[in-house]
């Protein structure tokens, strides 16, 4: 029987020390934070991990040291995107044999004029042939500037080796389409926590949440109240969540991610160039946004 891919992921940021280098030790002391504080998985090498300014080595060495740390009754993804078809079955590989348990794949998007639906169902259905691990679906405009087209990604739901997708849109009435393909064996995950309980109600099975990095608590609360039925605790949680989704997440991006997780106990450091650290005035807008969310969980 198929394992359910349910329930809340943190994709997690990568730890550098001053001198721009992984700092492995941090890294690891996150997660074991972030499996503490109940998330059902961990992604690496997503978008929040600065996956586009690692080179292939320090993917490896984050996969090995998260596998250490992720117990094996959580998740453990493995950002797998590349430009080439080819380079995207490599890493695919190479994270299967570092113990992923699934590849999240976002679509190739430097040539984006030519990526059409033939060409992104070949890319996904060779991507998923070759692959060992699961693979999902990444959509986010955002860094690709298009979208996975409904039509296509209920195409590739039915292939045997695609389980799933991530959606980072965060717009619901496109979610919509992709909720339609939805079966035992495709799960579809939202990326936006400024809409995640909508998108729980309209038959997403869960999040990979930014948020969940210095939040984890109350996107976890969220969860389990729209689980239990309880829907006026899960819309209050979802005014609760709001402002750290759009505003640190969505607005200032990985840098106040970074600093927002300082804040609130875990190892944030530095981003790598050409990202710069958080302004002064982000930083006191986190502050500010944090201190509510605190206020708020502790009334």
């Amino acid at each position: 029987m198929q394992r359910e891919l349910i329930g809340i992921y943190g994709p997690v940021t990568t730890t550098f020390n001053s001198r721009g280098e992984l700092d492995l030790d941090g890294f690891s002391r996150n997660l074991s934070a972030h499996v503490a504080a109940g998330l059902h998985g961990i992604l690496i090498a997503g978008s929040t991990g600065e996956a586009a300014l690692l080179d292939e080595s320090e993917r490896h060495q984050l996969l090995e040291a998260a596998r250490k740390v992720i117990p094996s009754d959580r998740w453990m993804l493995a950002g797998t995107g590349a430009e080439s078809t080819r380079g995207c079955v490599r890493r695919c590989k190479d994270a299967a044999e570092r113990g992923a348990d699934a590849a999240l794949v976002v679509a190739p998007h430097y040539y984006s004029n030519a990526m059409s639906f033939a060409s992104l169902q070949a890319h996904y259905e060779r991507v998923a042939d070759e692959s060992p691990i699961p693979v999902m679906l990444y959509n986010i405009p955002k860094y690709m500037h298009f979208r996975l087209d409904a039509d296509l990604v209920s195409r590739l739901a039915e292939h045997d080796n695609i389980v799933g997708m991530k959606d980072s849109s965060g717009d619901v009435a496109y979610l919509e389409h992709y909720i339609a393909a939805s079966s035992d064996s495709f799960a579809v995950l939202t990326g936006h926590a400024g809409t995640v309980l909508r998108a729980l109600q309209m038959g997403a099975r869960g999040g990979i949440l930014a948020a969940s990095l210095f939040v984890p608590e109350l996107c976890l609360e969220l969860y389990r109240a729209h689980m239990d039925g309880k829907v006026s605790d899960a819309e209050d949680a979802q005014r609760r969540l709001t402002p750290s989704a759009l505003e640190i997440v969505g607005r200032m991006g990985i840098p106040a991610v970074k600093y927002a997780m300082e804040r609130t106990g875990y190892v944030g450091g530095p981003v790598r160039l050409p990202l710069l650290d958080a302004s002064d005035e982000d930083r006191a807008a986190v502050d500010v946004i944090l201190r509510e969310v605190s206020a708020a969980i502790s009334r």
